[in-house]
């Protein structure tokens, strides 16, 4: 037993020299890396401070910020890696805030165009969904209810400007409808003299 206990010590001082080394290589690398690699992960980490972004997004603004492809993509690794940027995440927080303000469908175009792949948006909901279902129903009532109250009698043109702004918004058309029957929200016909 003697002979385990000596077997164990040798090997956490050998995990312990390794550890050093492993740290010691991580300093000099950033000792010795560029200026600009510096700068570019010191603005990366101040923009994430602010609020969380995707890497489409962040990628975006070291851009803009000047820095060179390079120094983006080391920058970019460096917060990867530390676990600031992650898209999934931000997909979630992005749609628990918004799930029972706008459809699924324009939450999922936000995403997309933020730099979100569809497929992870739409885990990313149906996660979010699973654990505080929204009804979208709910929202396009509310929705329309900020544009007219129930028992409102519309012309042609305020119909289908109404019905352009839910589509829009990704509300289907037979949703739309229904809700708008159910509002007691109707078109009337005008007629004009023409003799």
């Amino acid at each position: 037993m003697g002979n385990s206990s000596g077997d164990l010590r040798e090997f956490l001082r050998n995990a312990e020299a390794l550890k050093r080394q492993t740290v010691q290589k991580q300093q000099k690398n950033l000792t010795e890396e560029p200026e600009e690699y510096r700068d570019a992960r010191r603005k990366a980490m101040r923009l994430l401070e602010h609020m969380d972004r995707t890497e489409k997004g962040l990628r975006e603004k070291l851009r803009q910020a000047g820095f060179t492809s390079q120094a983006v993509d080391h920058a970019l690794t460096y917060v990867e890696a530390y676990g600031y940027i992650d898209d999934e995440r931000y997909a979630r927080t992005y749609i628990a805030y918004r799930m029972d303000i706008k459809s699924r469908q324009k939450i999922i175009r936000e995403l997309m165009g933020k730099g979100i792949d569809r497929k992870t948006a739409i885990n990313a909901w149906e996660e979010e969904a699973a654990l505080n279902m929204p009804d979208e129903k709910e929202i396009l009532y509310r929705t329309i209810e900020k544009k007219y109250p129930p028992d409102t009698e519309l012309d042609e043109k305020k119909m289908r400007r109404l019905y352009g702004y839910l589509v829009r918004r990704g509300f289907g058309y037979s949703d739309i409808a229904d809700t708008l029957e159910n509002m007691n929200i109707r078109l009337v016909h005008t007629y004009s003299d023409e003799s």
